[in-house]
């Protein structure tokens, strides 16, 4: 009566061998290790560096298992955290901006599982350590920005419209024309009134009786309130898209008061390569090159990045900009270099066939803009060496192209560099250009011994439940208690196996989900074993009991997993960070947990009691 068919138990065991399968990789220890790559974009790690870093690892007596070139890095690995801290500071000194040295964990799988796609637990913040940094949004310098493109703007329409004006210039956050008779003040005067009234209110406070034929103005507070908001939202998209499209497992991006944004990376364990991945306003302007006949204050110098020593003389009007950019790849041009290929937005459209327009034959450049760190070693009173950072901008010319043919939405640039670097700038320009530079307000870093005690800590919590569970049960339903407690092993090495395969994160909130979900296991059994009783007492045959108790705790226990499951796609739909976390466990649990309660345990209790003759039933 109650037997399962060999299909059923081999379905059974494959699914269980699957899940230990996927959750072997976390018995191998990953190794305290140190990832060392050239600070250059697109400069891929070579033998030279390599030699480098081993006679640094060398010259200061620290034992390291392994250094190797993998993947455009360097990789140091060593048996202890002291050896790999060390070794970090060692080489960061030595070679400051040369390189960023980023803490690591090298995972130790062999080779067959990896092949399988097998790989250990990817661990949160508060587990594997990582970082966590406040950064403020520049209000101040958008707002700066945002008045120059305004001038830039109102004087062409001054210009296109035959508004004729004698001085313009921003003094103190307002923006001044002075005309050059009444009747171009009244006009200029009238097209601002038009434009001032928007649908949240004015766009502009105007003073138009500053002087004769003057206009003074300024943003309103409802202005300055949508800029600010604006220039975080748009950060904040662009942070996010930053970090997913970098793979830094699990971040959390999320928004502060007014003009702060958090950011947590876990697994990463140096600041400097943190801000190398998200503190980067890598920007484009597209300007054209100043004409040899313009004024001094109309055109600036730039450098060229791929030809030493050659220069040239832009606008300064900036053309487009690279928060048009709506999308960047990379390809390869007829002669096999590396290009970008960049498509722009209706409005960067327009401004790029505007300004190409009559100007064929007259050469475009595309400069590039990069918030970079210089660092420098000095000594403390003490007499204690430290590094000390300062951040500042540098500007070059990337590309210098003629201009064959009037622009649109859609072109390609080139003299991009090799294609990692054409690749890099194609990310940052997808990801989105910060509309505000930002600066760190708080850096914190979560160290990888203090994940491991949050580890250690949860094992144990683990550990001393599940045995509590099991003592309990065997207590109290003896060979039943037996079957469940098999049921509730194989249910955690499912639930890893299954974590592992997803690739989804384990946090300390991830782990009070396993344990809430072998208490939920349990309770499934506890309500099977309790119906069987029932049964038992009004008479029931054994093997009708042990049929009608599964059978008829079915619908319970299903009612209840898919309520549960509900709450936790909702607490994953509408939580950030360790909320996930908890939920993307629990959620994988109550799964798990449902196959291994149910059939798990009917099959192990069927073994048990299905090919005998009951004249009675102990449980």
């Amino acid at each position: 009566m109650n037997r399962f068919s060999i299909w059923t138990y081999l379905l059974i065991v494959f699914i269980l061998l699957f899940g230990a399968l996927y959750s072997l990789p976390n018995l191998y220890p990953a190794n305290p290790s140190i990832q060392v790559a050239y600070a250059q974009s697109g400069q891929a790690a070579d033998t030279e560096l390599l030699n480098k870093v081993n006679t640094l690892i060398t010259e200061n007596n620290i034992l390291a298992e392994d250094v190797s070139l993998k993947e455009n890095n360097i990789v140091a690995q060593f048996s202890d955290l002291d050896a790999q801290l060390k070794a970090k500071t060692v080489i960061q000194r030595a070679l400051l901006d040369q390189v960023i040295v980023a803490l690591n964990l090298e995972p130790t799988t062999p080779a067959w599982l990896t092949n399988l796609g097998a790989g250990p637990l990817k661990l949160g913040l508060d587990l594997s350590g990582g970082v966590h940094f406040l950064l403020e949004v520049d209000i101040e310098n958008a707002l700066q920005n945002r008045l120059e493109n305004t001038l830039n703007s109102y004087r062409k329409r001054f210009n296109e419209d035959g508004i004729a004006y004698s001085q313009s210039a921003i003094e103190d956050k307002s923006l001044v024309f002075k005309f050059n008779d009444s009747d171009a003040y009244s006009r200029a005067l009238a097209l601002l009134n038009d434009e001032n009234v928007t649908a949240t209110g004015n766009l502009y406070d105007l003073s138009p009786a500053v002087a004769s034929n003057t206009i003074r103005f300024n943003f309103s507070d409802v202005a300055i309130k949508e800029l600010r908001d604006y220039a975080v939202g748009q950060n904040l998209v662009t942070l996010r898209n930053r970090v997913n499209e970098l793979g830094v497992s699990e971040p959390v991006v999320q928004r502060q008061g007014s003009s702060r944004i958090v950011v947590e990376l876990p697994g990463v364990q140096d600041t400097a390569a943190a801000k190398k991945i998200i503190g980067k306003t890598a920007n484009l302007e597209f300007r054209m090159e100043a004409k040899p006949e313009a004024s001094r204050l109309s055109k600036e110098r730039f450098g060229y990045k791929n030809a030493p020593g050659l220069d040239a003389l832009l606008e300064r009007n900036v053309v487009v900009a690279g928060e048009s950019v709506t999308n960047a790849s990379t390809g390869f041009d007829e002669n096999g270099f590396a290009q970008v290929n960049i498509t722009l937005d209706l409005q960067g459209g327009r401004a790029m066939q505007k300004a190409t327009t009559g100007n064929i034959g007259r050469r475009l450049a595309v400069l590039f803009v990069e918030e970079k760190t210089l660092s420098e070693l000095k000594v403390d009173q003490d007499g204690n060496e430290y590094i000390d950072q300062t951040s500042y901008i540098d500007k070059k010319i990337i590309s210098l192209a003629t201009v064959q043919a009037v622009l649109g939405t859609s072109f390609r640039i080139t003299g991009v560099g090799s294609p990692q670097e054409a690749s890099e700038l194609a990310l940052l320009l997808r990801a989105g250009a910060l509309a505000a530079p930002m600066k760190f307000v708080e850096e914190r870093t979560v160290g990888p011994s203090l994940g491991k005690e949050n580890i250690k800590l949860g094992i144990e919590s683990m550990i001393i439940g599940f045995l509590a569970v099991v003592a309990f049960m065997l207590f109290y339903y003896r060979w039943f208690g037996l079957a469940a407690n098999i049921a509730l092993a194989a249910n955690v090495v499912l639930i890893t196996g299954f974590m592992s395969l997803l690739g989804a994160t384990l946090t300390l909130p991830g782990i009070a989900g396993i344990v809430l979900t072998v208490g939920m296991a349990v309770d499934a059994n506890v309500l099977i074993f309790s119906r069987i009783r029932e049964e038992l007492q009004n008479g029931s045959d054994p093997q009708v009991a042990i049929k009608e108790g599964f059978g008829r705790a079915f619908t319970t226990i299903f009612d209840a997993n898919i309520t549960t499951l509900i709450a936790a796609i909702v607490l994953y739909a509408v939580g950030t960070g360790p909320i996930k976390g908890f939920a993307i466990t629990l959620s994988i649990g109550i799964v798990t947990s449902m196959f291994t309660a149910i059939l798990g345990t009917r099959a192990i209790v069927n073994l048990m009691y299905g090919n005998k003759r009951l004249t009675e039933l102990k449980i």
